[in-house]
């Protein structure tokens, strides 16, 4: 058991941490199951929100991530399953703004 008061809230903050990142980990396995289980367009969506989710967080290292995400979608195009988060939206168009004209002294 620490003395010191910063290792006691280090031991604190780290059981909290835990906790979150076991959250984290647990819904990420749940979400891979199910889309294991029925791949459907909305359990692979679901299951490639938690791989970002658990890599945002630093719950598993970004490669893992893309790993992962790629795993999923060969899975899915082998069951003839498309994703509903595949298709981006389009880029705001830009405003043309018009110049100043300088008006030259004679």
């Amino acid at each position: 058991m620490p003395i010191i008061a910063s290792a006691k809230k280090r031991v604190r903050t780290t059981r909290k941490a835990t906790v979150r990142n076991s959250k984290t980990k647990r819904s990420l396995k749940g979400a891979l199951k199910v889309f294991a289980k029925s791949p459907s367009g909305k359990s692979i969506s679901a299951a490639q929100s938690q791989i970002d989710r658990a890599a945002k967080k630093g719950v598993i290292h970004k490669n893992k991530a893309a790993r992962l995400k790629s795993q999923a979608a060969k899975r899915a195009k082998a069951a003839g399953v498309k994703s509903t988060k595949a298709t981006k939206k389009a880029a705001p168009a830009k405003r043309v703004t018009a110049k100043k004209s300088t008006a030259k002294k004679k």
